[in-house]
């Protein structure tokens, strides 16, 4: 198999940001997803100058930002490999979260209305042009009437994390990642299908409002429309759980 294969890489294209941050994202991704799994041994450099096409002094800034976040380890004469994330690296504990409490998803949506509407704020202010048409074609999925509710969680949770990607602040996509899934109410409110248009309409509503903010670099009104649907969501939630 070969290298680019094996990392499933492609050529780096500088979008707004330094090539090494591009190829610290693409690997972070992998680490986080397993692709590239626990203990595993990363290519040579030179196998990485191959796959993303840039130079060694990219692929060696890349993975010293990579070992200042914990996530490989190089031993000398060895090599580098993932690593194997210690206690002090997680910032929240999973466990500590019960997803049928609804106390607890108030208190993690609390969270989110800080995190989450900075980040929709930062970025209105640093998105590409691709992240936005991507932002916009996760948006077009999550609108559609026939979507399932599991799938309508799935994306609605890659709107988000699109939103926390175009931050180009990676710990952004990292809290929210630790914060998952079951952190979208949608995963836990059981709608009634005469309910479920509006509710569904509601909540087009304010993804697009959001949306339209950050296409108009507008970082105010994105701060704003963000807050306002996860407080929207908590209050659904709250009065769906009496």
């Amino acid at each position: 198999m070969s290298t680019r294969l094996l990392i499933n890489a492609g050529p780096i294209k500088k979008r707004g940001r330094t090539l090494s941050d591009e190829v610290v994202e693409q690997l972070t991704e992998k680490i986080q997803s397993g692709s590239l799994e626990v203990g595993k041994k990363l290519p040579t450099e030179s196998e990485f100058v191959e796959a993303f096409g840039v130079s060694r002094s990219v692929i060696r800034e890349a993975i010293s930002q990579l070992q200042a976040r914990g996530l490989v380890e190089t031993r000398h004469g060895v090599g580098t490999f993932v690593r194997e994330p210690t206690v002090k690296d997680v910032i929240f504990d999973r466990s500590t979260i019960s997803p049928g409490t609804t106390q607890e998803l108030a208190a993690v949506l609390e969270v989110r209305a800080c995190l989450e509407s900075e980040a929709a704020g930062l970025a209105a202010q640093r998105r590409t042009d691709e992240q936005l048409a991507e932002l916009e074609r996760i948006l077009r999925a999550l609108v559609k009437e026939d979507i399932s509710r599991d799938i309508s969680v799935d994306v609605d949770f890659q709107f988000h994390e699109q939103i926390a990607k175009s931050t180009h602040n990676s710990h952004f996509l990292d809290l929210l990642r630790q914060l998952g899934k079951h952190a979208i109410p949608r995963s836990r409110l059981a709608i009634f299908d005469q309910e479920k248009a509006m509710y569904q309409q509601r909540l087009n509503m304010e993804h697009e409002a959001i949306f339209n903010a950050i296409a108009a670099q507008d970082a105010d009104a994105a701060r704003a429309a963000m807050r306002m649907h996860i407080i929207n969501s908590r209050q659904r939630m709250r009065s769906a759980s009496k």
